[in-house]
């Protein structure tokens, strides 16, 4: 029997309250196929699109908020979505360059030409933001930003010095490099290799500079400008390929990655001036924060230079096999470097600033369960993409590459190649946070430890290999040496935490 009600009273029957629901359901149905067609009269389709991703945007910033594992995720995937869409110009170019110049002697000068400036940089901004970040995330923390600015551009000036005397003594020295590292090149491909070596020397300097402004942004937990501005290079670069490339050949595509350097440099300058940051450089003294920073910058720096070495050693003895084997190598490990920055660099840019600053804050069982809870996320999603990029290398090889002057025996050394580089995924994404939490607790000397043992074993399966695959035996030998380092960074660290538990220093892992 149906129940009476006063007007304006809410149904009180069950199928009143049913019937209620259903027409609130077809009103709101229709609105918003009015709002999105354009039919009414308050909105358009603009305005309901602006409107969905705003609602979405704030979502997304109360998911990623509160707890420190889930600032983590957020920033992790914030890295994530940027690179890739800075891959894009990557996708983009390495087919145009395979087309352009195949595996062909000039991409083989190219590269050599490019390693020392690009290990350089790795070896020695890369470290320096390594070993500033936890302390310039101490001294916010503790003394608070005033004095984590002074840290800043006093440490600044002091990368900006090493590098400029790293740039003038790699102009006088490094030509003399280029013959070891291209060891079996003829006359013609090494002169080719020293001029482009001295086009990509100001590469030093530049992007330096931008590799440290990056890692304050980062620092800050401003993660989306460092992580987009990589994409610019690509795209100019291919634009000086396109509009010169025909007169100037491969320098066009030197001369457009210096600029696209440049640019990237400015943007991350501009983007830090606004957060307050000065650009330039200032001495405020050798202070014990400062000192604090040169000596985790230190031995992360040696170990920096031998592991990052292992890639000398891979393309001076990919030379030794032959002409366009350097090009090979490199082709079969651009894929898989995509995944490595999509599964192991953002993680790994989004947990220093918060693994820092946990320590600095003596959260140590927060520490505990987020290391264990990120380490068992990268093996059940890098193992299936490593099983999927091993059984299917060779069609993802000829759909990417073989076009121009890359031909059929291309694709059938590059495919093995990228299949045994894919085997190092998972030991590389978990190593990299092993790596993070090291440096955090700023115990660089196990780095430098577990770089010594990677460069012999490097080299050793080097040769092992080689002998039974070819150039894809050094991509095998890559894949046991991150396997290698992974076992010996865990143990390692388990000891020294062990050690300094025992003493009363460190809290619990």
């Amino acid at each position: 029997m149906k129940q009476s009600r006063t007007p304006g009273s809410a149904p009180t029957t069950v199928g009143a309250r049913v019937d209620a629901v259903r027409g609130r359901t077809r009103r709101q149905r229709c609105r918003r196929s009015q709002v999105f067609s354009g039919e009414d009269g308050l909105g358009d389709r603009s305005e309901f699109i602006t409107t969905w991703f705003w609602r979405g945007w704030q979502r997304w910033r109360v998911l990623t908020r509160g707890s420190m594992n889930r600032r983590i995720f957020g920033a992790a995937v914030t890295v994530a979505l940027f690179t890739i869409l800075t891959r894009v110009g990557q996708v983009i170019r390495e087919p145009v360059l395979a087309a352009w110049f195949g595996a062909g002697a000039e991409m083989d000068a190219f590269l050599t030409a490019f390693l020392i400036p690009s290990l350089l940089i790795t070896v020695i901004a890369g470290s320096m933001s390594a070993g500033l970040i936890p302390a310039f995330v101490r001294v916010r923390e503790q003394v608070g930003l005033a004095a984590a600015h002074r840290l800043y551009s006093s440490a600044m000036l002091c990368g900006l010095g090493l590098l400029s005397a790293v740039t003038l003594l790699m102009g006088f020295f490094g030509p003399s490099l280029l013959p070891w590292i291209g060891y079996g090149f003829s006359a013609e491909k090494l002169e080719l290799s020293r001029r482009l070596f001295l086009i990509f020397l100001p590469i030093l300097i530049i992007n330096g500079l931008a590799t440290f402004w990056a890692a304050i942004l980062n620092a800050g937990e401003r993660f989306a400008l460092a992580a987009a501005v990589p994409g610019v290079t690509p795209f100019v670069a291919l634009a000086f390929l396109m509009v010169m490339g025909k007169g100037w050949g491969i320098y066009a595509l030197s001369v457009g990655t210096v600029m696209g350097f440049t640019i990237e440099a400015g943007l991350l300058a501009w983007n830090l001036r606004r957060q307050g940051y000065s650009l330039r450089p200032r001495w405020y003294g050798m202070d014990p924060s400062l000192r604090q920073a040169i000596a985790g910058f230190a031995p992360v720096m040696i170990g920096a230079f031998l592991m990052s070495s292992t890639s000398l050693v891979n393309q001076a003895m990919a030379a030794k096999l032959g002409s366009g084997n350097v090009a090979r190598l490199a082709y079969g490990n651009k894929v898989i470097s995509l995944a490595l920055n999509l599964a192991a660099m953002a993680l790994g840019t989004a947990v220093l600033p918060y693994f820092s600053t946990m320590i600095s804050r003596n959260n140590w069982s927060g520490l505990r369960h987020t290391l264990y809870r990120y380490l068992w996320l990268i093996f059940l999603t890098t193992v299936p993409m490593t099983v999927f990029l091993y059984f299917f290398s060779q069609p993802l090889t000829r759909i990417i590459f073989q076009r121009g002057a890359f031909t059929a025996e291309d694709t059938q050394v590059v495919s093995s190649v990228q299949a045994f580089y894919a085997l190092q995924i998972p030991f590389y994404s978990a190593g990299i946070l092993v790596v993070r939490l090291i440096s955090s607790l700023q115990m660089n000397q196990i780095l430098l430890w577990a770089a010594v043992v990677n460069l012999a074993v490097n080299i050793g399966l080097n040769y092992l290999f080689m002998r039974f695959f070819g150039v894809a035996g050094i991509a095998l030998s890559t894949a046991v040496v991150y396997l290698v380092s992974l076992s010996f960074c865990s143990t390692f660290l388990w000891l020294k935490v062990s050690m300094a538990r025992t003493e009363g220093g460190i809290g619990s892992l």
